[in-house]
């Protein structure tokens, strides 16, 4: 489950293109020295990778509590459903709620601050602009989300989604080095197989949550009950 997030963030890096691609070529990055612009493009994206271990680990707490419930295959069967359904339920559907415009305040504060830090050049200024980054609203982020949540632990949850973030790199870096776009037909099969893919994980947590007894993949549930856990321990 964890190698899907690296997967999800390497086909959703032109996504991430069209949403962070503007910040990443506004950075004030040194052009007349490589090997200083290259450090500094390495600390603005360190500054993502924080933000998302940050999210991922604080959405696997919740993940984390749903399953001492008892709750974690039917967390991973939901989650799993949740990510097929915004999949084919349009988004337009999905804006303008009244529940929604704490987060747009919220978000504006932050892109306030990412402005201003855009007007520096020291390295703790990459590295702010890449954290606040990190927290502006992007799709392909909810989805990775809802994987560190089905995950149900913080370390697993905030790993998810440094591997997540780490896929996006490499494209990005690239770009931002070549100022070159790929072809309109590339991308346009890429984004193509996002949808697809974020599908396919949806199937995957929904066979991970059934324990069908298939390994490293859908495990058998492990008996967490209390009572049973006794029995065993005063078994001779």
């Amino acid at each position: 489950m964890l190698s899907s997030a690296l997967v999800l963030g390497l086909l959703g890096s032109l996504h991430c293109l069209g949403m962070c691609g503007p910040i990443a070529f506004m950075l004030p990055l040194d052009q007349q020295n490589t090997t200083r612009k290259a450090a500094q493009l390495s600390i603005y994206h360190a500054g993502r990778l924080m933000a998302y271990g940050v999210i991922g680990m604080l959405f696997g707490v919740l993940g984390k509590g749903l399953s001492l419930f008892g709750m974690q295959q039917k967390l991973s069967i939901a989650i799993g459903a949740i990510m097929i359904l915004l999949v084919l339920i349009p988004g337009r559907y999905l804006n303008g709620h009244k529940f929604l415009r704490p987060i747009y305040s919220l978000l504006g504060k932050v892109k306030s601050k990412l402005g201003a830090e855009l007007k520096k050049k020291t390295p703790d200024a990459f590295l702010t602009i890449g954290f606040l980054n990190g927290f502006l609203p992007c799709g392909l982020v909810y989805m990775a989300v809802l994987g560190a949540i089905a995950l149900g632990s913080p370390l697993q949850g905030g790993l998810y989604m440094v591997l997540f973030g780490l896929g996006t790199v490499p494209l990005m870096s690239l770009v931002v080095f070549s100022k070159a776009w790929m072809g309109n037909s590339f991308k346009f099969r890429v984004q193509k197989l996002i949808p697809v893919f974020v599908v396919i994980i949806g199937v995957l947590f929904i066979i991970r949550g059934l324990g069908l007894g298939i390994p490293y993949v859908s495990p058998k549930p492990v008996p967490t009950n209390l009572a049973s856990a006794t029995i065993e321990c005063h078994q001779p």
